[in-house]
């Protein structure tokens, strides 16, 4: 069963920017959730590697034996797009806003256009 799908929610206005560069505020929005996701996951595994070791498991042979079944593998790859999701949320917010602001300017045109005829 998959997890429910939640409608993005995006905040409305222009973004500051930090960097004169073009894309450089967004490369580092992008490296700042990598670095979250990182620090969380290097958390998790330290976690996993102490709680093991108290229980005198080798954990590396362990993974290596590990064979995932497709209920394991349908959430990773779904955790996988979050992931992505978050990482170019930017990017996909500034392309949905140029969508807008593109429909919009061609119905004013429009709209001008009927109006002249």
């Amino acid at each position: 069963m998959s997890a429910p799908i939640k409608p993005q929610r995006h905040a409305r206005g222009k973004r500051p920017q930090f960097y004169a560069t073009p894309g450089m505020d967004d490369a580092m929005s992008m490296v700042l959730v990598l670095a979250q996701e990182l620090s969380v996951l290097r958390d998790r595994v330290d976690a996993i590697e102490r709680v093991s070791a108290a229980h005198g498991i080798d954990m590396a042979s362990e993974i290596d034996a590990l064979v995932l079944d497709q209920a394991a593998l349908d959430a990773r790859e779904l955790r996988r797009q979050q992931l992505f999701e978050r990482l170019y949320y930017l990017v996909q917010k500034q392309a949905h806003e140029l969508r807008q602001a593109e429909s919009k300017q061609q119905y004013d045109q429009v709209i001008s256009e009927t109006a002249q005829a």
